[in-house]
């Protein structure tokens, strides 16, 4: 016996209903987890330590002095910025060229090499609001698109303290100046993030293939529910009220 219309509907609904419905509590969780989150926790901005100051009476050499000796290099055509920054207590120009960072005493207008560990572990901990031991130290070279400092500057150090909150504070060594702050709560968030975009590579593309797909099939589910409304409704009406038999009083 042939099958109906109506039975291959219903049975597109059931099946996308159950595959949506997975990715429709997911994207619930991780909502209510959104909401009901301070992003100031998740960021780590309680944690964030802000840098002193420079004195207006600090006596800075200008930013050309740098540039000539990075001209007489012959390591960079080009520069996109510089920025007066603090690194432990002492002013520095930063200087991003295209595809290379520079550092130079701002004092001397002489180049510095990159941070050291002891350096970056230092600057870390400046920035750290509190005391907590360091447990763990790493130099990163390289990261994918599931780390928690993916698309930072590289190379950089990883400065783990021991605190409840599990933060790791990332320094680069070429910029020299702290550049993430990660935490437990910000780990669960851009795990639920990854389910919320669907993203399993890089987690931070809302145009990916798989959230385009399952855009489409939740339309075609909420039509397919429409229409075996319709045809449930007319199939309703077309029936017959059973008569009830008379029987003798």
């Amino acid at each position: 016996m042939a099958k109906s219309k109506h039975y291959y509907i219903r049975q597109s609904h059931r099946y996308l209903g159950l595959l949506l419905g997975i990715q429709f509590l997911l994207w619930t969780i991780g909502g209510l987890y959104f909401s009901w989150s301070n992003m100031d926790e998740i960021h780590g901005d309680f944690q964030k330590r802000p840098a002193a100051p420079l004195p207006v009476s600090a006596a800075l050499v200008s930013p050309s002095v740098p540039l000539t000796h990075i001209r007489e290099q012959g390591t960079a055509d080009t520069i996109m910025a510089i920025q007066l920054i603090r690194i432990l207590d002492k002013p520095y120009y930063q200087i991003k060229g295209k595809g290379k960072s520079y550092l130079a005493d701002a004092i001397t207008g002489n180049l510095r090499p990159a941070l050291t560990q002891t350096e970056a572990v230092e600057v870390a901990t400046q920035h750290f609001n509190g005391a907590p031991a360091i447990t763990a130290v790493e130099y990163l070279t390289s990261t994918n698109g599931h780390h928690e400092y993916r698309e930072g500057a590289l190379p950089a150090y990883a400065v783990t303290f021991g605190h409840r909150s599990g933060t790791t504070v990332y320094v680069s060594a070429a910029l020299g100046t702290v550049q993430k702050f990660r935490n437990n709560k910000w780990r669960m968030f851009d795990f639920l993030w990854m389910l919320h975009t669907m993203d399993y590579q890089g987690r931070d593309n809302f145009g990916n293939l798989l959230l385009r797909l399952f855009s489409i099939f939740g339309l075609v589910t909420v039509v397919s529910g429409f229409i075996l409304y319709g045809m449930s409704s007319r199939l309703f009406k077309k029936r017959k009220p059973l008569k009830r038999p008379v029987t003798a009083s």
